[in-house]
């Protein structure tokens, strides 16, 4: 279940972003490539499971398990960069929001708040960067590893 959350939450967030021009590139695991693209970046890390509950008869294991969601936005000035990436952002959390259960991959998301930084590409100008965790909720049978 914890993999199925994950890949949810990529393609959530994969085809909602599409939409944007130019759309950001989604990836899920991978190193940042070298280049920036225009519409900036957005990688989902798997994370790591923060709380598991035994539940009885039958028993099953309620999981929260918290992805990360990096997204960084270049631009030509300071102003530009803050702004692309509210904007990823707001629609980063709208995705999410719309469909909580992310198709049918969770039995709920929740976007935290994210922590800012200042990155640098070689040879490129500065990019924004943020961390979002995401809070996925699942129910699984037998063990915490099913």
């Amino acid at each position: 279940m914890r993999e199925t959350a994950i890949a949810a939450l990529h393609s959530r967030l994969a085809s909602f972003l599409a939409s944007r021009n130019p759309a950001p590139l989604v990836l899920r695991g991978e190193t940042v490539p070298q280049r920036l693209p225009p519409g900036g970046l957005v990688v989902i890390r798997d994370g790591e499971t923060v709380e598991e509950t035994a539940i009885l008869s039958p028993l099953a294991w309620a999981i929260e398990h918290r992805a990360e969601v990096e997204v960084t936005a270049g631009g030509a000035t300071p102003a530009a960069r803050t702004a692309l990436l509210d904007a990823l952002l707001v629609d980063i959390a709208a995705a999410i929001t719309a469909d909580r259960t992310l198709g049918g991959g969770a039995e709920w998301a929740q976007p935290g708040a994210p922590d800012f930084e200042d990155v640098e590409f070689e040879g490129a100008a500065a990019a924004r960067a943020a961390s979002v965790p995401v809070a996925l909720f699942f129910t699984v049978a037998g063990s915490p590893l099913a």
